[in-house]
């Protein structure tokens, strides 16, 4: 497949032509207007799609016409049914009595998970409840947030149906990892509830992310941080146990992404704009909705512009962090 060469995309900009059979099942409404695309004032975000049911969404019918689409590859199926059989597992039973969790008795829980592969990144923030999806109430005090790294040699296949499947397999260990954090938490008595994609669940799970020290957001409305770029995906636990928060990080990769084109001009949809927007009272990096969801409709998924962002080349984004940081130490020490 010619996606399988990083930063050559499975179709041109100019070639893509939505389904109308698909087209037809829009609604009137834009997604990036649901999404808040332009609102001065900060909000919760509203479900657009990836609803916990269609029928509560107004791209309902969109979303069904999704699963439609058949990959050609049996793995779907076979990741869809492990990552089932994790979520409905049940719970460790909580423990009677909360017991005290340091912050050494943390990093130890935390450097075993990273070592097993239980999760390949983890942070903590205090829950700011404008991350809870509009209706949906949220009383937990902290939020516990793990990244998953894809495999690179398969995400670059993206567009293609095996870089879909790839995605999937991080997914099922996504859950697998929320609820291997949320069993430690209850078998130390606190509550814990694991969150995790694709669906949207609860909760937006990126600007808690940037809250947990993960990196910055990127042009292409996805994090990036150093050690996987942008290949890797998400869940999270809530609780009520106060556990060491992160801090969020500057690695000098917004005003990279203020420079770079690469995702802009490898999107298939011309979906990523080259300037931020305003969204739901926040000036920041946003995707075109509407664009880009009858591509990633039409593929089961997309991920080209992870694939081709060059942070996410292996090895790469370390050095990119220490060379970004270099040149600000520099400008540093020259200014009077």
């Amino acid at each position: 497949h010619p996606a399988a060469q990083l930063g050559a995309p499975a179709m041109t900009r100019s070639t893509f032509k939505p389904r109308p059979e698909q087209m037809a099942l829009y609604p009137d409404v834009s997604g990036n207007t649901i999404n808040g695309l332009g609102d001065a004032e900060r909000r919760q975000p509203s479900y657009v799609y990836w609803g916990n049911s269609p029928d509560d969404v107004a791209h309902g019918d969109v979303q069904r016409w999704f699963y439609t689409v058949d990959p050609g590859l049996d793995g779907y199926g076979v990741e869809r049914a492990r990552r089932a059989a994790i979520i409905d597992a049940p719970l460790t039973p909580l423990a009677e009595t909360p017991q005290a969790v340091t912050e050494a008795d943390f990093a130890g829980f935390t450097q075993a998970g990273l070592n097993a592969g239980d999760f390949d990144k983890i942070g903590v923030a205090a829950f700011d409840p404008v991350w809870a999806f509009e209706g949906v109430e949220i009383g937990f005090k902290h939020v516990v947030v793990m990244g998953f790294h894809h495999d690179f040699e398969e995400i670059s296949k993206a567009p293609a149906p095996e870089g879909g499947l790839e995605v999937m397999r991080q997914y099922r260990r996504a859950a697998q990892g929320a609820i291997t954090v949320a069993n430690w938490l209850r078998a130390q008595g606190w509550e814990a509830e694991p969150l995790t994609g694709p669906m949207s669940g609860k909760m937006t799970m990126i600007p808690a992310a940037l809250a947990s020290g993960f990196g910055e957001l990127g042009k292409h409305g996805s994090l990036i941080t150093p050690e996987f770029g942008s290949s890797f995906r998400l869940s999270a636990v809530l609780t009520d146990c106060p556990l060491p928060l992160s801090a969020p990080v500057d690695h000098g990769i917004d005003d990279f992404c203020l420079n770079c084109r690469v995702c802009e001009d490898a999107c298939p949809p011309e979906a990523i704009a080259p300037d931020k927007q305003l969204v739901r009272g926040e000036v920041k990096w946003y995707v075109d909705f509407d664009k880009c969801l009858p591509f990633f409709n039409e593929h089961q998924g997309c991920a080209v512009c992870l694939a081709v962002c060059p942070w996410s080349r292996p090895g790469v984004g370390p050095r990119l962090a220490d060379k970004l940081e270099r040149r600000r130490s520099r400008k540093a020490l020259e200014q009077p």
